[in-house]
């Protein structure tokens, strides 16, 4: 499944621990937490406008893909967290906008 043109889709079920590594070979820099049941990643950047332009990109695509992150915003850092709720952990969802956000534009300057 090629992640970047990928659509989210109503997810029930989280994935068991083979599935879950073989999806996070296919997101480099983002880290899982299995407490949490949440993968994550921290973009560092040079300044606040930086930083909104990168957060203003991301919400293009949680609202494309009806599947909203977690984010921590700072003045040069943001962190984007993924889970799927209706699931209780980690779906293709999560690895499926964790790609996208991470070939983002506004990610290389990360």
């Amino acid at each position: 499944m090629n992640l970047l043109l990928a659509q989210c889709t109503p997810q029930n079920q989280a994935l068991s621990g083979d599935e879950l590594n073989n999806w996070l070979a296919q997101v480099p820099g983002w880290l899982p937490d299995p407490e949490a049941k949440l993968i994550g990643r921290r973009f560092e950047f040079d300044n606040f406008y930086q930083v909104m332009a990168f957060v203003n990109a991301v919400a293009e695509i949680a609202h494309a893909q009806d599947h909203h992150p977690e984010m921590m915003v700072s003045y040069a850092v943001c962190t984007v967290s993924f889970s799927t709720h209706s699931a209780q952990g980690l779906s293709a969802n999560d690895f499926i906008c964790a790609a996208q956000v991470s070939a983002l534009p506004e990610a290389s300057a990360a």
